[in-house]
């Protein structure tokens, strides 16, 4: 399984690559599955990131980020129920 390090330097790489597709390797598979959805308030430039790969549900959590313009983001305000798009319950890489 791919370390926290490395999830967050190719988190640091797919980042820069946003608002766009991310089209990079995942650091635990090797797919190119990568996808980043942040929740905040669409409102303001900051909130938390989710970032996995589709294919083996691994992935990191960030706590707090700067959110890009035109990017993904879950409304914070809404129940977490209500909120799009789906983030999977991904494994959380240490």
């Amino acid at each position: 399984m791919a370390t926290y390090d490395q999830w967050l330097d190719t988190y640091s790489d797919a980042y820069d690559m946003l608002p766009g597709h991310v089209e990079i390797a995942c650091p635990n598979c090797g797919q190119r599955c990568l996808r980043i959805v942040f929740t905040g308030r669409p409102d303001r430039d900051v909130g938390y990131a989710a970032f996995w790969c589709d294919h083996c549900l691994q992935g990191i959590g960030i706590s707090r980020t700067l959110i890009p313009d035109d990017a993904v983001v879950r409304d914070i305000r809404l129940p977490a129920e209500q909120r799009e798009p789906k983030i999977p319950n991904f494994q959380l890489a240490v």
